[in-house]
């Protein structure tokens, strides 16, 4: 076994013993202020438990004014051979250029809502070293096509994690309290797809959606993939109890990196919006390794995609929007950074009760 792999588990523990555990008598706490303030108990909805969740992750420590920011992790899938996606692979390369030019949704959405855009190489097959803004973490050229053989080895997992935990502890240093995680790669879907079946042990037909927007034989092509896929890889036992072993044989390196990103930041007490399918299939690894960092996780949207809402029901979170999208690369997310900060903003400005003078309710 090689060195990486040997202290991967080490390191885990250590990333997951660093994740707090959200105090509940904050969550109380939250929740005895914002039945305080003037409105009817409740009238909020779900903007009064994002806030109490903002309030207990920070253990009651400052929310307003928070540096946002998004990270998008791009790689390519070897299984794209395979003919699972409706678009090549080359355009994996050309949106990070497009990403770095400033010319991509993403782009658009985190200038209007003020967040800084992060593109990661953590697998792109393509040659980008000459741009000076990208963060180079690339460790290979895509993933293998895991039809037949593992996506990635020991040693490319573990890289591929730690590169996501350095940027986890980078963004905290930098001071980002509000964190969105999306991705770019032609073929994810089929990888978060197959990761989504063999955690929730759903099968294929039920969690494969058609990604870019595939024809009906090609949507056919694709379950019959994935459902290979996961005979081959998990035919022996129940993979659920290994998110390790899942990640390594069907996930992709930016779904790794994505998943180390949130253990290291959710260490950090960072508010984590997660976006959609393929990040929330990086969420549920991390879950699976770390059930402590869901209590700093937020979900930015659910997506069209049939595998994001059985995760979100895993997970247990609920989507922030519902707007049909399934774009990816972090802009569910970023969309739903303005409601977090507004629930954030209206548990820290609005007058209590007694403060404004108002009457409360008859009991």
């Amino acid at each position: 076994m090689n060195e990486a792999m040997e202290s991967l588990p080490r390191v885990l523990a250590a990333r997951v013993a660093a994740i707090p555990a959200i105090d509940e008598e904050r969550v109380a706490e939250a929740r005895r202020h914002l039945d305080d303030l003037t409105k009817p108990l409740g009238s909020l909805g779900r903007l009064e438990k994002i806030a109490a969740q903002m309030f207990a992750l920070r253990d009651g420590g400052p929310r307003a004014a928070m540096k946002k920011a998004v990270y998008v992790f791009a790689a390519d899938h070897g299984i794209t051979a395979e003919r699972v996606s409706a678009y090549p692979t080359e355009v994996t390369r050309q949106m990070v250029e497009n990403f770095l030019a400033g010319g991509a949704a993403i782009n658009v959405l985190a200038r209007q809502h003020g967040a800084a855009v992060h593109v990661v190489d953590v697998g792109v097959d393509g040659d980008l070293s000459h741009h000076a803004a990208l963060l180079h973490h690339k460790v290979r050229r895509g993933s293998r096509n895991m039809l037949r053989e593992a996506a990635m080895s020991e040693a490319e997992l573990a890289m591929a994690l730690a590169a996501g935990m350095a940027l986890g502890d980078a963004a905290a240093a930098e001071g980002v309290g509000l964190l969105a995680i999306g991705e770019m790669g032609i073929g994810n879907t089929t990888a978060a797809s197959a990761i989504t079946a063999a955690l929730t042990g759903t099968a294929a037909a039920e969690v494969t959606g058609r990604g870019t927007g595939l024809s009906d034989e090609a949507y056919r092509r694709k379950q019959a993939v994935i459902a290979a896929v996961l005979e081959r890889h998990f035919a022996a036992g129940s993979a659920a109890a290994r998110p390790l072993e899942v990640l390594r044989c069907v996930g992709g390196l930016e779904i790794a990196a994505m998943a180390g990103m949130m253990l290291a930041a959710g260490g950090h007490r960072i508010a984590l919006v997660i976006d959609g399918f393929i990040s929330t299939a990086a969420a549920a690894v991390a879950y699976a390794v770390a059930p402590r960092v869901r209590d700093y996780m937020f979900a930015g949207h659910r997506s069209q995609e049939p595998g994001h809402r059985i995760l979100l029901e895993r997970l247990g979170l609920w989507p922030i929007l519902d707007l049909e999208m399934r774009l990816g690369e972090g802009t569910g997310a970023v969309l739903a950074m303005p409601v977090i900060e507004a629930a954030v903003r209206l548990y820290d400005e609005m007058a209590t009760f007694s403060s404004a003078g108002v009457s409360g309710a008859s009991r």
